[in-house]
């Protein structure tokens, strides 16, 4: 069996560092599939003001600088979500059907939410190889997030792996 350290299996990348996601719309950086199978995109969150729910938007790119994007639809994501995450041990599996998700309870709990995108999910015929998640300013409520991209499943077994933020 293979011993390979995590980063020798897998690169991260900052979508965007913690920050208060009522001050602005909170865009995160491109990142790049091209030596990646998938990405892991992680919203972590703390709680907030009541009906201020984020709205977290996955875009697809043609490159890492943004060109041609588009909306990403996805059809999963996994949550943690409750007033207290140390008590929460499973994930829970919810069906999507669109580009952006939301939860009514989302604002006033804590939560990590999970979406893993399959580099063929994009539109590769058309060139797009690069994806970013938003999540919109959440209103006037102070509620802390943080975003970032696990890209997994390296097409090249190089060490070290190569950047996602670079095309």
């Amino acid at each position: 069996m293979l011993n390979l350290h995590l980063l020798e299996k897998m690169q991260i990348a900052a979508g965007f560092i913690p920050v208060n996601m009522a001050t602005a719309a909170n865009d995160g950086d491109y990142v790049s599939l091209k030596n990646y199978g998938r990405c892991a995109i992680i919203l972590f969150k703390g709680a907030g003001t009541a009906g201020e729910d984020p709205v977290l938007t996955l875009q697809q790119a043609k490159d890492v600088a943004g060109t041609g994007m588009k909306n990403l639809i996805f059809d999963r994501i996994d949550s943690k979500q409750g007033s207290d995450l140390f008590a929460i041990g499973t994930f829970t599996k919810i069906t999507n059907s669109d580009h952006d998700y939301t939860h009514t309870d989302a604002a006033e709990n804590q939560a990590i939410w999970v979406i893993d995108v399959k580099a063929e999910d994009l539109d590769i015929a058309n060139g797009f190889d690069c994806l970013r998640a938003t999540v919109a300013d959440v209103g006037t409520g102070a509620q802390l997030g943080a975003l970032m991209y696990i890209l997994h499943e390296p097409r090249h077994a190089t060490a070290p792996l190569p950047s996602a933020i670079a095309n």
